[in-house]
This record gives C-alpha cells, sequence and structure tokens, in this order.
C-alpha cells in the first residue's frame, strides 16, 4: 500500500512539474526576441496600404510587465499582463505625434481587443480575441535577445 500511494504522489509531481516546464518554455519564447507584425485582422485596407514604410513591432520585457515598441510611426509602451496563455495590454503611455495614416489606429485599436496569445508550429507569435488569431508577428532576425535563459 505505501508503494502505491508513493507511485501515485511520484506521479503527481511529475506531471505538475512538466506543465510547469511547459509554461516557461511558452514564455520564454514571448520573450526571446521583438517581434514584427505581419498580419492583422479586420482593416478594409491591405496590409501593405497601411504600414507602407515600417511594420508595428513589439517587444515583451518581463521585469517590468510592459510592451514597448512602434505602431509604424510611432514608438509606444504599455503595460501588459500575463497569466498562462491569457494576456491583457493596458493603455498605452505617451507617444511621439506623427500622424502617418491609419494603419496606428488600427493597431492600437487591435491591441485592446487581445484576450490570449499562443506560439504557432512555425514559431509565430499570434494575439488572439478569444479563439480567433487577430495579429500574427514574425521574430524580428536582428533583435538582440531579451531574455537568455
Amino acid at each position: 500500500m505505501k508503494t502505491y500511494t508513493s507511485l501515485c504522489i511520484l506521479l503527481l509531481v511529475l506531471v505538475f512539474a512538466s506543465c510547469s516546464s511547459t509554461q516557461k518554455a511558452t514564455d520564454n519564447t514571448l520573450f526571446s526576441s521583438a517581434w514584427e507584425l505581419e498580419y492583422l485582422s479586420g482593416p478594409r485596407i491591405a496590409f501593405s496600404g497601411l504600414y507602407p514604410d515600417r511594420k508595428p513591432a513589439i517587444r515583451f520585457n518581463p521585469q517590468n510587465s510592459r510592451v514597448e515598441g512602434n505602431n509604424s510611426c510611432n514608438g509606444y509602451s504599455a503595460d501588459f499582463t500575463l497569466d498562462g496563455n491569457q494576456i491583457s495590454f493596458g493603455e498605452p503611455g505617451p507617444t511621439t505625434m506623427m500622424f502617418c495614416g491609419q494603419g496606428e489606429g488600427f493597431f492600437l485599436n487591435t491591441m485592446k481587443k487581445i484576450t490570449a496569445y499562443r506560439i504557432d508550429a512555425d514559431g509565430k507569435l499570434e494575439l488572439l480575441m478569444d479563439e480567433v488569431p487577430m495579429m500574427r508577428f514574425k521574430p524580428m532576425e536582428d533583435s538582440p535577445k531579451a531574455n537568455k535563459p
């Protein structure tokens, strides 16, 4: 009986440990680079028309729970809250005030609607509204690592 109980406890510990390490691997991927937007759901304007000169980019900073980047024209930063794969973004802080078309507004308004994230099989970051992918980002190749393991 003692052996059976010990095996059950050991099995439970292994299950919890594997779930914890899986979550940490996902979070490390989220924090490992800056991300460049390659898809945005919703606007009726072509993606290249919204962002003709520069695509929006984000970087997650786990030390201060802030996301920082550019919305194609102006820099921005905002708080984020992470709970498993659930994520939400606070209001962006002060930014520069250049006007560069409609892409900036679409980007910031979509960020407010995000409720979750996932890293797909190709290593791309998808920001979701419920289960619907609203934004997809690819890792920026020339970005330094934000959080080396």
